[in-house]
């Protein structure tokens, strides 16, 4: 079943942020991921979330997701987003059919 992955967060260091952009995206080859939305200032219409930065990723399955996600290359990708962004990830099931 797809699966979306929305990731809200604040961009603390533009440089080492930027850094992980371009060693993440090369993980998603392979994989059923299809980026839907980026956006650096999204509208907060309720409640409270770490910062303006809204991603959302779909994959088709939460096997999948997690196999990119848990995956060296990404990993790795994942160490050079630690000290540049505060954030929240969250996997969303999508419906069926």
């Amino acid at each position: 079943m797809t699966v979306y992955a929305i990731a809200h967060s604040r961009i603390e260091d533009r440089k080492q942020f930027d850094a992980y952009v371009a060693a993440a995206g090369p993980t998603f080859a392979g994989t059923s991921a299809k980026i839907l939305a980026v956006d650096e200032a999204s509208e907060f219409i309720e409640g409270e979330l770490p910062g303006p930065r809204t991603v959302i990723v779909r994959f088709d399955s939460a096997d999948e997701f997690h196999r990119w996600y848990d995956s060296p290359d990404y990993k790795a990708a994942r160490k050079l987003r630690e000290h540049a962004a505060v954030g929240a990830f969250v996997l969303v099931t999508g419906f069926a059919g």
